[in-house]
């Protein structure tokens, strides 16, 4: 008989190979779904030209898929065009690659001139040539042009992010979901939702704006309003058709979200008055609560906080002076994104959810606004507001009901 000590030493490994035997919780990503799903919504007319802008390391498996599903819709596929992968090499001199990305530009708006459309995949950001070379020929051009993308992970950081969730906000007392939960999350979205309905009710709410005082409200002591006129109203409604850009789309609504779900407006800034506060934030690197912001006319004019003012006025003190003023109001309109859906636990995709409210800060050209600067945080979210357009309620406590 083994002694009692061997015995345990036997169970443990026993049950150690049963738990390798398991594996672990996977999400079989449907690649050819995705590819589908997102063409579709491209619309593609006969012999429209599709370039698709990749990660070396990144989502790799989808290409195929997204080439042939192209070639099936009556697209030319002019084939992949790859990002750098960063980090770049210790040894390279940054002053040889910014001069190089600087050439490449240019190169890329000339030789992409006449090409439709763009697809870029998660890990291809702004800061590549290539990206940013698409990006000025649809501001510059216009016409049919159009990109679309989808996130997964970061597109708006040079490196982008290896975790894939920096386009999560985990909500306080739960811990960073795995990434098979965000990518089925993720999947399903982008291959289930009902744009034509996203769209409709965005449309409703955008012809609600143009003539109304918004509200937004919040238990954190959030009080703002605002005006938005005659600016553009971004509808990330998942149309990404060549008959749409056609009609004038401003900029941002040529750069199309997938999966779909944001409204997004740059309110007049005359008209931005009250407080916003954001519960939980981060401000130059730290953790800040209750940062809470007060507008006049929308400048900000006053800072208080919980815990944390001083890293709140430490960032805010860097910035542009004429960059310190309210940005954009953006409210999510997709149920699939919803923090109902993550089971309350965390914010999907940036806010796209149905009754997520997003209040930034800084430059807002881009959406056709006037202020100017370098500074701008668009990433702040409010998941239990209220918003009022005129007298009706859109949304209370974070639940979207019209």
């Amino acid at each position: 008989m083994l002694p009692f000590r061997w015995f345990l030493v036997a169970l443990f490994c026993a049950c150690s190979a049963a738990a390798m035997a398991r594996p672990f919780p996977q999400h079989t990503m449907d690649w050819a779904g995705l590819a589908n799903a997102i063409v579709q919504r491209l619309q593609l007319e006969p012999g429209e030209e599709v370039v698709l802008v990749a990660h070396p390391d990144r989502f790799q498996p989808i290409i195929p898929h997204l080439r042939y599903a192209v070639m099936l819709a009556g697209g030319i596929d002019l084939g992949v065009i790859l990002v750098p992968a960063h980090p770049y090499p210790e040894s390279w001199d940054p002053k040889v690659v910014e001069a190089g990305f600087a050439a490449s530009r240019k190169r890329y708006i000339e030789m992409l001139e006449e090409v439709e459309v763009g697809i870029m995949l998660p890990g291809a950001n702004p800061a590549h040539p290539v990206y940013s070379a698409l990006q000025a020929l649809l501001m510059d051009k216009g016409g049919a042009r159009r990109t679309v993308h989808f996130h997964w992970t970061d597109a708006y950081s040079p490196s982008s992010d290896d975790t894939g969730l920096t386009g999560v906000s985990v909500l306080p007392g739960h811990p960073p979901p795995p990434l098979h939960v965000v990518d089925q999350l993720y999947q399903t979205a982008v291959i289930d939702s009902d744009d034509a309905a996203i769209a409709a009710q965005q449309a409703r709410f955008a012809a609600a704006l143009r003539n109304a005082t918004v509200r937004v409200t919040s238990p954190a002591g959030t009080d703002i309003r605002f005006r938005v006129g005659e600016r553009d109203i971004i509808q990330q409604n998942g149309n990404a058709s060549a008959e749409r850009m056609r009609r004038g789309a401003p900029f941002l609504d040529r750069e199309v979200e997938i999966p779909p779900g944001a409204v997004r407006v740059a309110p007049l800034e005359a008209s931005v008055n009250g407080v916003v506060v954001y519960p939980f934030s981060a401000w130059n690197g730290r953790t800040v609560i209750d940062a809470t912001l007060h507008y006049q006319a929308g400048r900000i004019v006053r800072t208080e906080a919980a815990e944390g003012l001083q890293h709140l006025r430490a960032e805010l003190a860097a910035a542009p002076e004429k960059s310190r003023a309210f940005r954009e109001f953006a409210l999510g309109f997709n149920p699939l994104l919803s923090v109902a859906a993550a089971n309350h636990a965390w914010i999907p995709y940036f806010g796209y959810g149905a009754g997520v409210v997003r209040l930034g800060i800084g430059n807002n050209g881009q959406l056709g606004g006037d202020v100017a600067g370098s500074y701008f945080r668009w990433r702040d979210l409010l998941i239990d507001a209220t918003v009022t357009v005129g007298d009706t309620v859109w949304v209370r406590n974070g639940e979207l009901i019209r």
